[in-house]
């Protein structure tokens, strides 16, 4: 077997390093961003360190870092911010010695995380999250997005689960978008602009991406795909509170998060964090969605709770934000969307359809409805 890579070895570094407050690794709990590994021993990356986690985190992780063989101690840079948005520190050479290949500013200085840009072409752009896979987080985002497309709005829809790009399959949809004049054009179906990485990639090819390419692929599907006027702009996330996510919020003014979650108090448990991620990072979460609530048999009246009940509420609870629908379990939904038919199309009368429609006029309700083509209006 080959020896791994000195990048696996200092990510594998920081992986044994555990938050006390988010009883979490550095790297599960998304507190390392741009990690960058040279040939010659170098090692740079930004830490997110929050006011209530303990600052010798930074400590730990730069002896970490240096302590791997083939990292050069005097190498090691790390740039340490708040994501709630307060100031920064560097921690690389001493004063007045300059960073390896620095040419020109403050010796060791790591600009900060970059200021959010504004794309008032998207109107309110919406995250669709989770803590965990397997929540039905896709199957909820593609069904909002076309329940606001059938209440007349103008909607895209953004696959950012780079690892399990699964929005095509939700909507039927496979070809290559074409590129006219250097921007791609989004697919449609059901009223929906769609833009996924299984659009552009091969259905069984592996998705291995670093912090870096996720980073560039977010950014690309935000400024080279023409979208044209929106006025709701949904993001499919990956589960949990990684680079996706991180690299979503420094791209794009992000007008709120939903945070699906079943029952279970596992799902639920991560749920939490995930939220607690978007809190940290100033980007509001707008409520909780419970997928996969119960079933009612239609033919005797009788409810089967089968992932128990009441972890959404309790969440929501928690949290301080409205539980914003349960989504009931029934015959064929996962039938649908393996066919490509969100069940909001292909059974609009349906208990989880009605679900979700209110839902999507909940989430309207709290964000505003107002289109873009008018100034938008803060406040």
């Amino acid at each position: 077997m080959s020896e791994p890579s000195l990048q696996a070895r200092v990510t594998s570094a920081l992986a044994r390093i555990v938050n006390p407050r988010l009883e979490n690794d550095l790297i599960s709990a998304g507190m390392v961003r741009d990690l960058e590994v040279h040939d010659d021993g170098r090692v740079s990356f930004t830490f997110l360190l929050g006011r209530e986690d303990p600052a010798t985190l930074v400590r730990e992780a730069r002896a970490a870092v240096r302590a791997v063989e083939g990292v050069r101690a005097e190498g090691v840079k790390i740039s340490v911010i708040d994501p709630t948005g307060g100031a920064h520190a560097t921690h690389g050479p001493p004063t007045g010695q300059p960073a390896p290949g620095q040419t020109h500013g403050a010796a060791g200085m790591v600009p900060p995380a970059p200021t959010p840009s504004e794309y008032p072409n998207l109107g309110r752009i919406i995250a669709i999250s989770s803590g965990k896979g397997g929540v039905g987080k896709s199957t909820v985002a593609a069904n909002l997005a076309v329940a606001l497309a059938e209440a007349g709005h103008r909607v895209g829809l953004m696959d950012a689960d780079v690892y399990g790009p699964n929005i095509p399959r939700m909507f039927g949809v496979f070809e290559k978008p074409p590129v006219v004049q250097g921007k791609i054009q989004p697919l449609e179906a059901y009223g929906v602009k769609l833009m996924s990485l299984g659009f552009l990639i091969d259905r069984d090819a592996a998705a291995i991406w670093r912090g870096p390419i996720i980073m560039k692929i977010v950014q690309q599907f935000l400024r080279d795909v023409d979208w044209g006027q929106l006025d709701y702009f949904i993001i499919d996330l990956p589960p949990g509170t990684g680079d996706a996510q991180l690299s979503l919020v420094q791209s794009c003014q992000v007008a709120g998060a939903v945070i699906i979650t079943t029952p279970q108090e596992v799902a639920v448990g991560d749920a939490l964090r995930g939220a607690k991620m978007f809190e940290r990072v100033n980007v509001p979460v707008i409520g909780i969605v419970e997928n996969m609530s119960g079933f009612t048999d239609p033919a005797t009246g009788r409810r089967w709770e089968m992932f128990g009940s009441g972890g959404g509420r309790r969440l929501a609870e928690e949290l301080g934000v409205p539980l914003l629908g349960s989504i009931p379990l029934q015959p064929g939904l996962v039938e649908h969307a393996d066919a490509g038919r969100p069940i909001i199309s292909a059974e609009p009368g349906s208990p989880a359809a009605t679900a979700l429609r209110a839902i999507a006029e909940s989430i309207r309700q709290t964000i505003g409805g107002k289109t873009f083509a008018l100034p938008i209006l803060r406040g």
